[in-house]
């Protein structure tokens, strides 16, 4: 059998309509020329725009592009915004690193979790009190547990206190509701490479003109309207469009065939493990998403033999330069260290079939049994 791949959280494969529309548009000219070549470009790029744009019913100059879901947070999480400025950012327990460490405020306040990995509305509240103007990152969905975010709820409290919400909404495009209607954010923002377009594109959302930032991150020569100079990725950005397009078309179907391939997985992991650690259960979370734990068995020794085998998964987020580390996430969620370490994420995505998740728990029968041995 082929590989198993199962770490869509990380990175999708890319979609062959992505894959189409990215080489159809590598030739293109640079969307900044009048000529007749620059005009395609620019074409393909308000092309993608608009189709972003009327998914999140916004205008199209709202819709600012970027080179992925990092640019994205690090454009947006700033003090000065177009019409207020923000005192103060808090953040929640379980935020992305492009988050944590991608902020210009001077310094953040970290929101509990609870043990399911939800954020606690209750701390929430009471970090809301104070003077100034607050500014909330809550990611609508977890990438190591999938554990999906009480946005809408956070966002009333927050509004109430005359602040701002930024959602991350890269892990939940495609797989739930994430516009704003349904978060009550602010701001969302989204990358290419997880729902299967092209790596190095992504896109900063806004819901109104007031809360864009006040100051440019990258500047140059006043490409997407002045808020991000830089010749645009013509390539990308149309791969982006594409793969946009067909997520949305498959919708809660796809969905629901990832969420019964997920469960039968589960449970046959249980069934095999019923001393596994099923992080998040409790909790509503992603239908493509799996964390727990095989006590006993580090994820850095599980991960390597399960690669040997055939199997990608991994231990958490990718975005610590392929280092296995301890999770903030789950140290968030109060679960013991002992415990942790072992966390493995399963994520699953369009290629993903039945026949793999028949495969995968002979497979995992097989690594543990031999580390089993060696212990």
């Amino acid at each position: 059998m082929a590989r198993l791949y199962f770490d869509h959280n990380a990175t999708s494969p890319l979609r062959p309509a992505a894959r189409e529309a990215l080489i159809a548009a590598l030739d293109a000219g640079n969307a900044s020329s009048v000529h007749a070549e620059g005009r395609s470009a620019r074409a393909k790029i308000e092309n993608a725009r608009g189709k972003i744009a009327r998914h999140f019913g916004v205008r199209p100059e709202l819709v600012v592009f970027t080179s992925g879901a990092t640019e994205a947070a690090n454009m947006v999480l700033r003090p000065a915004l177009a019409g207020l400025a923000c005192d103060r950012l808090l953040l929640g327990g379980g935020e992305h690193p492009c988050v944590v460490s991608g902020h210009g405020f001077a310094e953040a306040v970290r929101v509990a979790l609870d043990g399911e990995g939800r954020l606690d509305l209750a701390d929430l509240r009471a970090k809301l009190t104070g003077p100034g103007v607050p500014m909330l990152a809550l990611q609508a969905a977890n990438n190591e547990t999938g554990v999906i975010q009480p946005v809408a709820e956070a966002a009333a409290f927050v509004h109430e206190a005359g602040g701002v919400v930024v959602c991350d909404a890269v892990q939940a495009l495609g797989r739930v509701d994430c516009g704003f209607a349904a978060t009550g954010a602010d701001v969302l923002f989204v990358s290419s490479h997880k729902i299967g377009g092209p790596k190095g594109v992504g896109a900063a959302i806004f819901a109104r003109r007031a809360v864009t930032p006040a100051e440019k991150l990258l500047r140059g020569g006043g490409q997407e309207r002045g808020f991000r100079g830089g010749t645009e990725n013509v390539a990308a950005i149309a791969g982006f469009a594409a793969a946009f397009s067909e997520v949305l078309a498959q919708g809660a179907a796809e969905m629901a065939r990832l969420g019964a391939l997920r469960d039968r997985i589960e449970a046959d992991v249980l069934a095999l493990a019923p001393e596994a650690v099923v992080f998040g259960a409790g909790a509503p979370r992603l239908q493509n998403t799996l964390a727990f734990a095989l006590p006993g068995f580090s994820a850095e020794t599980m991960v390597a033999a399960l690669d040997v085998e055939g199997v990608a998964l991994s231990s958490g987020s990718a975005c610590s330069s392929g280092k296995v580390s301890a999770s903030a996430v789950l140290g968030a969620m109060g679960v013991a260290p002992e415990v942790a370490r072992c966390a493995l994420r399963i994520s699953l995505g369009w290629p993903n079939s039945e026949q793999e998740g028949v495969a995968f728990p002979d497979i995992l029968a097989k690594v543990r049994q031999r580390m089993s041995q060696r212990r």
